[in-house]
């Protein structure tokens, strides 16, 4: 395209979006997102941010254009302080589907000189039946109070769209972090630090079980409502993660309205929070000659009842009771999500406390005022207070 013309566009985000880049032959300096339903065009600055869609790679003021589509990845855009971020595009030969969320001031992606120092990153991965969506609002307020930082959000394996790249069993809490793992060595990004809610939290902490060399030191893990060991799911009138799945796996593969789901969901006993969030996870199937014949699940539902089994059965306990030095392990507990902490769990975590300290590493455990098991939506203002106290040591490097 050197050469070609003053503007380049390129269509393929899904949902209508196009960016188009401003400028002559492989100089481009600006770029415009395009919202054909909003009939409207918003600027953004280069520098702001990163950019790779179809064979377009907008990376800094000397745009460059990828050769092939294998290097497809995600993206975001910061426009005047609000991040943008467009559909992921499925890269079939990453580890994992993700966002990249970055601060204002970063100016930084995979593909430029090795011999650039990747910023402070935060990964946050969601739990059992969630998706990376789930981690969206919170990231970018994160985002925007540490600029200096970027937020990678990811889809475990058998969920969201992580779903359509194929992985080989056994689906266990080691597999699905070895996938992060993976994931990050391709991106060439160094964790500061892992955050993960619930089945997410033990995720976080297999990753410091298996890998020392792709975690940096020091490294900060925040395992939100979840314990090391047993897990202790689904009090008294309160939904049971496990029975959830069996119950969707009796149901169709395809069904003909989400409403539908919902009603079922409430009339087998579960709530009508949890029925209207399974039905976010539902997807429309068109067929050819007609805009749509129903829905059908986002996930593989085998796979992500082989991963909560694991969930259950997994034991990190060697882990925070030998927490390596330089990594500072986090449990923060929900102050109404009793049913899932002994008080063996609570004794456990206090000693492992000294023991870390000692060692040259470190163990806390915080609690979390006002919420249940969903603290990032029960809560967000008090866990936002809780966590940042990990972003501050590096806010400005």
């Amino acid at each position: 395209m050197a050469g070609a013309s003053d503007l380049a566009v390129s269509r393929g985000w899904g949902r209508g979006w196009t960016v188009a880049g401003v400028g002559k032959g492989s100089g481009v300096r600006a770029v415009a997102l395009l919202d054909p339903s909003a009939r409207c065009r918003v600027p953004v600055r280069l520098q702001d941010y990163t950019c790779h869609v179809g064979r377009f790679s907008l990376h800094d003021p000397k745009i460059k254009y990828a050769s092939s589509h294998r290097r497809l990845h995600a993206c975001m855009a910061l426009v005047d302080d609000k991040i943008v971020q467009p559909p992921n595009v499925v890269k079939p030969n990453l580890a994992l589907a993700y966002d990249l969320v970055q601060g204002s001031l970063v100016s930084w992606n995979s593909f430029t000189d090795k011999s650039i120092p990747d910023p402070p990153t935060a990964v946050l991965l969601h739990g059992i039946l969630g998706s990376r969506k789930n981690w969206g609002s919170f990231a970018k307020r994160l985002a925007q109070e540490f600029p200096t930082w970027q937020f990678l959000l990811v889809d475990l394996r058998c969920h969201g769209e992580s779903a359509l790249i194929k992985k080989n069993g056994p689906h266990t809490v080691a597999s699905a972090a070895l996938d992060v793992l993976k994931l990050v060595a391709q991106l060439r990004v160094t964790p500061r630090v892992l955050v993960g809610h619930s089945f997410g939290g033990k995720v976080a902490l297999s990753m410091v079980e298996q890998a020392a060399k792709p975690l940096a030191r020091p490294v900060r893990v925040w395992v939100l409502d979840a314990t090391p060991g047993k897990v202790r799911a689904g009090g008294d009138g309160e939904d049971h993660p496990g029975e959830l799945i069996a119950f969707l796996s009796m149901m169709p593969r395809q069904v003909s309205s989400k409403q539908n789901v919902v009603d079922a969901l409430i009339q087998e006993g579960f709530s009508t929070d949890i029925a209207r969030w399974m039905a976010t996870n539902l997807r429309p199937v068109s067929q050819p000659g007609s805009p749509s014949s129903g829905f059908s699940w986002i996930f593989d539902l085998k796979g992500i009842a082989d991963m909560y089994k694991s969930y259950e059965e997994t034991n990190l306990w060697e882990t925070v009771e030998n927490v390596p030095r330089g990594v500072h392990v986090n449990f923060l507990k929900a102050e109404r999500s009793l049913h899932r902490w002994a008080l063996e769990d609570l004794r456990r975590i206090r000693a492992a406390e000294e023991l870390a300290a000692d060692e040259g590493a470190g163990v806390q455990l915080h609690v979390l005022e006002d919420a249940g098991h969903w603290v990032h939506a029960d809560n967000p203002d008090g866990l936002f207070r809780i966590l940042s106290s990990s972003f501050l040591g590096l806010r400005t490097q």
